[in-house]
C-alpha cells in the first residue's frame, strides 16, 4: 500500500514482484534443502530473523522520519529489490515451506517440480492479490497525495513496520 501511495501502480506492481521472486527462492531453497537448514539452525534461523527484523525497522523509521519536501525519485530498481530482500529476510517463509510442502508432494514424486508447482500457485494469488490491491490504492493515490494522508500514511506504515520489526526482533522462534 505504501509503494502505491508513493510510487504509483509500477512501483507498487514491481514491490509484489520482487516479494513474489522472494517467495519463489524460498520454496527453491525449501525442495532442495536449505529452508529446512534454516528452520532448523537455531542460530541460522536468528541470524536471518535479525536481518528481517533490521530490515522492517529501517523500512519503518523512513516512514516515520521522511520529510515529504525532501522526498526524490527512488533509484531504478528500487521497488524490486525492496520487496526480494523483505521476502528473502524473512525465516518463517523457510519454516512455512519446511512444514507445508512435504505434505503435498505424492510419494515417488521428484521434489523440486512439486515444490516449484506449489509456489507457483502461491505467487500467482500473491500476484492476483497484491496487484489488484497496488490498482485500488494507485487509483484513489491522488486523494492521499494532494492532501494530509500521504504524511499520516506514511507514518502509520512506519509505525507498524517498525513495530512488527520489534515483534520479530523479539520473538524466541
Amino acid at each position: 500500500m505504501r509503494s502505491a501511495v508513493r510510487g504509483g501502480r509500477r512501483e507498487a506492481l514491481l514491490v509484489t514482484v520482487g516479494n513474489s521472486v522472494g517467495i519463489l527462492a524460498w520454496a527453491v531453497f525449501a525442495a532442495v534443502g536449505v529452508a529446512a537448514v534454516v528452520a532448523a539452525s537455531a542460530s541460522l534461523f536468528t541470524t536471518i530473523k535479525l536481518i528481517g527484523a533490521i530490515v522492517l525497522i529501517v523500512l519503518g523509521l523512513q516512514g516515520l522520519l521522511g520529510r515529504r519536501a525532501e522526498a526524490l525519485p527512488p533509484p531504478p530498481g528500487t521497488a524490486l529489490r525492496q520487496g526480494l530482500i523483505t521476502s528473502l529476510a524473512n525465516p518463517k517463509l523457510a519454516v512455512f515451506f519446511v512444514a507445508l510442502f512435504p505434505q503435498f508432494v505424492p510419494d515417488g514424486a521428484p521434489v523440486l517440480p512439486s515444490a516449484l508447482g506449489m509456489a507457483a500457485m502461491v505467487v500467482a494469488l500473491d500476484l492476483v492479490w497484491y496487484s489488484a490491491l497496488a490498482y485500488g490504492v494507485a487509483r484513489t493515490r491522488r486523494a492521499f497525495v494532494d492532501g494530509p494522508w500521504l504524511r499520516r500514511v506514511e507514518r502509520f506504515t512506519g509505525a507498524v513496520l517498525v513495530g512488527l520489526g520489534v515483534r520479530l526482533a523479539l520473538e524466541r522462534r
